[in-house]
């Protein structure tokens, strides 16, 4: 791959025109529809995506397809759902029991355990649809079901089971226990509706397996089958993974995909074999990523350790999402919940070198070329208030109030659209709902009416001298220095004066470290309250 390039996505679209494609361009993702659709599959959907809007600048087509394999057997019960409103639950919340009796069934014939969906799997891919639209990407989802069920996947299907002695040899280089008497088909029970490894016979002229439903393993387990003899047809079943992945090359016409460290290591190898031997079709131009862990810990749909698109949505906006996926996708990253802060002022310092507003000639390149993929239209009068900044706003509800205060810091003027404004606020409901949700230095409710006080006459005198000190314009550091000098001059407890600040401005004992606080506060609010004034 070309390593010229600022931005990788040109280099992954040099690779796919040098091979000169036939529009459309086909890039696709996939996932198996297990647990909860979280930030961790749009690896491969935000991947696509900047590929897919380079390759279309330059004058393609492009069909971004996302396939959901549904005809997978439900290996394990998952311990958390998220209904279609992206509430997540746990197992005691749903019929967890009908999960656990539809082991080793397909995601598709398993009933939706919130009855919303036609099934589970229709119920998964639903919300991974819908999370893509949320970050603005457009995806179409392609059903494997759908695929099998429809005949698209027939032909493939028998030309694996024709060549059945070619693709047996070729597995069992990558995979153990690949026996003379393998076929790579699974049938589906009409019995019982399980996927069963068992089959005793092919018949590629009726397109028909013979089979006895003994079940499939699954990791380290087996699932029972119900012993049911059968025949089949080559739509009512599914390939084997190694053997489904390059036949979804095939029949999608599939130019680029991209996918995760595991793959690399296991069925990509497997599958440029497959693809060229057996379906006699080239792999696409590949892309390996590095997973990103969450809050330091791997992503797990199944271990429940997930965050999901709507959630992450509600703490920023879709433009530092997609931002988070632009950097180098070869480098391990952490989506750390706690300081989402500081990737947003990442985001925002990437804004600024694209804009010329902040000098960094290493970063300047990327920006340049990357930044325009990230937001839905370039506009230099957008007004970013810092994150932290954000959150100071979103304790009070006042908006006259918040607006004020931004305008005190420089971040709006006379001259600022009101669009701008508008975006601008979005930010403080965000930033709000991260200092709820982390229950940080953040999470206080600044009081919008002066709560009632009983302050000694020392305490109020101190007050009032803090206001008059404030008046004069000091910044918050120099604020949060001089709290100590007028509590020791007016000969009361440093502790009880900062104590006697929480309950004018929080009605509480404590809060954020609070000069600094007062001052990115509108100053004739604070001077007001100082003096009890209101």
């Amino acid at each position: 791959m070309s390593d010229h390039n600022a931005f990788w996505a040109d280099d992954i679209a040099d690779e796919v025109e040098s091979r000169d494609p036939d529009d459309p361009v086909v890039i696709k993702g996939g996932v198996s529809p297990s647990g909860v659709p979280h930030l961790g599959h749009f690896n491969e959907i935000m991947r696509g995506y900047f590929v897919a809007a380079v390759l279309r600048e330059r004058g393609h087509e492009v069909r971004q397809v996302f396939t959901s394999d549904d005809r997978d057997a439900l290996r394990g019960v998952p311990r958390r759902l998220a209904d279609s409103d992206w509430n997540l639950v746990g197992l005691g919340e749903v019929d967890a029991g009908a999960l656990g009796r539809n082991l080793g069934t397909p995601y598709t014939d398993i009933p939706d355990p919130f009855g919303e969906s036609d099934s589970y799997g229709a119920h998964f891919t639903d919300l991974l649809a819908r999370s893509a639209e949320a970050v603005g990407v457009p995806v179409e989802m392609v059903s494997n079901t759908a695929l099998y069920e429809s005949g698209e996947f027939e032909a493939v299907t028998r030309e694996v089971l024709a060549k059945a002695d070619r693709a047996r040899e070729l597995l069992a280089t990558y995979q153990d226990g690949v026996g003379e008497d393998y076929v790579p088909f699974m049938p589906q029970c009409s019995e019982c509706g399980r996927l069963t490894q068992d089959v005793r016979g092919v018949d590629l002229d009726d397109g028909t397996v013979d089979y006895v439903c003994s079940g499939l393993d699954a990791g380290g387990d087996h699932i029972e089958g119900c012993g049911h003899e059968g025949t089949a047809t080559f739509r009512e079943g599914k390939l084997p993974w190694r053997f489904e992945w390059p036949a979804q090359w095939r029949v999608l016409g599939v130019d680029f995909e991209p996918f995760g460290k595991d793959h690399a290591e296991g069925s990509w190898p497997s599958g440029q074999e497959i693809a060229r031997q057996v379906f006699d079709t080239e792999p696409p131009v590949p892309m390996t990523y590095e997973w990103f862990t969450l809050d330091g810990e791997p992503l797990s749909s199944s271990a429940g350790n997930v965050v999901t698109v709507d959630e992450v949505l509600a703490l920023l906006e879709p433009a530092v999402l997609r931002y988070f996926f632009v950097r180098n996708p070869q480098r391990a990253k952490d989506f750390d919940t706690e300081r989402i802060d500081l990737l947003v002022d990442e985001f925002d310092r990437f804004e600024r070198v694209y804009f010329g507003e902040e000098t960094d000639a290493d970063l300047k390149p990327l920006a340049d070329r990357a930044y325009p993929f990230v937001v839905d239209e370039v506009r230099p009068e957008r007004v970013r208030l810092p994150y932290t900044f954000a959150a100071v706003l979103g304790m009070t509800d006042d908006r006259d109030l918040r607006v004020r205060m931004a305008r005190n810091q420089g971040f709006f003027d006379d001259d600022t659209p009101e669009w701008a404004v508008e975006e601008a606020l979005g930010r403080v409901e965000r930033a709000r709902t991260w200092a709820e949700r982390m229950d940080n230095a953040y999470n206080y409710r600044l009081q919008a009416d002066l709560p009632e006080t009983d302050f000694d006459a020392d305490t109020a005198a101190a007050l009032t001298a803090l206001a008059d000190f404030v008046a004069e314009g000091h910044d918050g550091e120099t604020i949060q220095g001089q709290m100590y000098e007028t509590a020791r001059e007016h000969g009361v407890e440093v502790g009880d004066f900062f104590a006697a600040g929480y309950r004018l401005f929080f009605d509480d004992t404590e809060g954020p470290r609070l000069g600094e606080f007062l001052g990115e506060l509108d100053e004739s609010f604070v001077v007001k309250r100082l003096r009890r004034e209101g």
